[in-house]
Parts: C-alpha cells; structure tokens; sequence
C-alpha cells in the first residue's frame, strides 16, 4: 500500500511541475502593418517630423493610444508621392513638416472618450477656445472614423530652411489660443499659416477669407506643391491632405505607430535617397533641421465628420478594421 501511495505522489508531483514550468500561453501579437506601408524615413529622410500625438501637446493633453513611437507611417505611395513634392519644395527653400500619418484606430477610439469626457478641458485654451466640447462630434471636429486609419492621409506644413529648433512642450505651462498672431502662439519652426496645427476654428480652414498676405501665401504654396503630386486638401483644415487613389480606401487598421509595425516592409531599409537624417528633437521632431536647401539631393473651425480625427470597431489579428456601409 505505501509503495502505491509513493507512486501517485510521484506522478502528482510530476504532473504540478510540469505545469509550473510550463510556458504561459502566449497573448495575441500585437499587429503589424501590411506590406503596402513604409516608414517615410526610409522613402525621404529630409521630411521633417514632429510626432505630436506621442506627447502631451495635443488637444488631449497626454499621448495618445497607439502611439509608440515618433515615426511617421504610411503607404507607399504617399510617402512617395510627399517625396516628390519635397523635391519641389526644397529648390525654393522649404521643407515639409509632419505632425501626423497613419493613425490607429485604438487613437481615434482614445479621441471618441476624450470628447465624451465634458469635463476633461484641460488643453481648451489652446486648441479649442471657441468651441463648446459637447460640441465637438455635432460640429465634426470628432468623430468615430479618421481617414488617417487608412494610411494615406497625412498633416503636413512646411518650414523655411534652415529650420529654427524647437522646443518641448512643457505640460502644466500657459496655453495661448491657437488662432492668436503667430509670435503669441506655443512656438513652432512652421511658417505662419494663420492658426497652429490641430486649431479647432473655422479659421483653420484652408481658404476662409479672414486669412490673408503671407499666411495664405503659405497656405496656398502647400495645397499647390501637395495637389502637383496627386494630394487632396480637407476644407476645414489647412494642413490635412489625402493622397489619391488610396491604396486602402475602405480598410481602417490598427496596428501601432512604431519602428516594429514596419519592419520588413522598408521601415529600415532605404527605399528613396540615402541622405543620412538628423537628430530626433524633444517633441517628437526629427529630420534635418540644419538643412539649408536642396543642393545635393536628388530626391526629394470643422471638420468633415468622416474625415474627422476620430466609430469603434474591433481590430482583428491583421491590424483591420474594415468599414460597415449602411
């Protein structure tokens, strides 16, 4: 009897040790971009980049959801088509600036709460003075889908060269009404198009009248240099354009902005000039802010409720979210 009593022991032991050690099921990986999307640095590393929904200065207040990391991603074609437009723009003494590209379905799902939240206004001086928050989907600044999710989409300014520095937003500091004269707006090394990026006005869009002399000179020398190269201007806000035809035009994904989401498919590998890039800045800014002009180079207060930057939908392994029309 002690010997058949020894040997079950034996094998329950051995059985809570093998589950002990046993790996842990591994959790769904995380998604990665299809092999249509590129980091736009390894397209053109001369576009400057200044990631803003990694940090706190945004209209949210905080980073956003889905946003690992300051790289700008899109498909290939618009990165390539921004290439070209760069090209342009550097011959006159410009550069493009990025604030924006493919945005996750998880961020426009972080912006539906965020306008939800009525009592959450902590960036309102700055990015939405006039406009009421319980306000903010019925005038469609918000909404439940961004073209952003589709990958083509990308808000962009332009800087004249050599590009100034700039500084970090310092969370907690005075906020100044984004449609204030430029020299009392936050600082940023953009031309002056009237308004910040991401101003929750009507002065933002692109051709209201009030908008006038150098400011609508910038706006008008950005919509050009785009639309040459095949990029659609969003009325309402001066630096939202669409590259068209969308690779994906009816596919909302949801894999993360970051380096690994790319891997593979060009993220790290050059597939444009081989310009080595410049330093990253401390708000999410990168890419050759020392630059002086092109010699050298051989490449390079609404918004539309769909194109709004935010319709929660559950993302699947492949990092979709495919659109439902009614």
């Amino acid at each position: 009897m002690r010997g058949v009593v020894a040997t079950v022991a034996a094998g329950l032991f051995a059985v809570s040790s093998s589950a002990a050690t046993a790996p842990m099921a591994s959790a769904n990986p995380e998604p990665k971009a299809p092999e249509e999307f590129v980091a736009l640095r390894s397209v053109d590393p001369t576009i400057l980049q200044e990631m803003r929904y990694t940090t706190g200065h945004d209209f949210v207040g905080e980073p956003v959801d889905g946003y690992r990391q300051p790289v700008c991603v899109l498909t290939r074609p618009a990165a390539r088509a921004l290439h070209r437009a760069q090209v342009r723009l550097l011959r006159r003494g410009y550069s493009l600036k990025v604030y924006d590209c493919y945005r996750p379905q998880r961020a426009v799902d972080h912006f539906v709460r965020w306008a939800e939240d009525l009592q959450d206004e902590r960036m309102k001086a700055e990015f939405y003075p006039r406009v009421d928050k319980s306000r903010l989907f019925e005038d469609g600044y918000i909404a439940e889908k961004s073209g952003h999710s589709r990958g083509s989409t990308v808000d962009v300014t332009l800087v004249r060269l050599p590009a100034a520095p700039t500084r970090a937003y310092v969370p907690g500091e005075p906020l100044v009404d984004c449609a204030a004269p430029e020299e009392e707006r936050f600082p940023d090394n953009s031309v002056d198009m009237g308004t910040g990026f991401d101003c929750f006005d009507t002065l933002s869009h692109t051709d209201d009248p009030r908008v006038q002399g150098v400011q609508r000179q910038n706006r008008d020398l950005l919509r050009s240099a785009l639309a040459a190269e095949g990029f659609v201007n969003l009325p309402e806000e001066w630096w939202h354009y669409t590259y068209r035809p969308e690779t994906f035009p009816d596919t909302y994904f949801d894999f993360p902005v970051a380096w690994r989401s790319v891997a593979g498919l060009g993220g790290h590998t050059p597939d444009g000039p081989s310009t080595k890039s410049g330093a990253s800045g401390p708000s999410g800014a990168s890419g050759l802010s020392g630059l002086s002009g092109a010699s050298g180079l051989s490449g390079a207060s609404g918004a539309s409720g769909g194109e709004a930057r935010g319709e929660g939908a559950q993302a699947g392994g492949s990092g979709m979210v495919h659109r439902q029309r009614g």
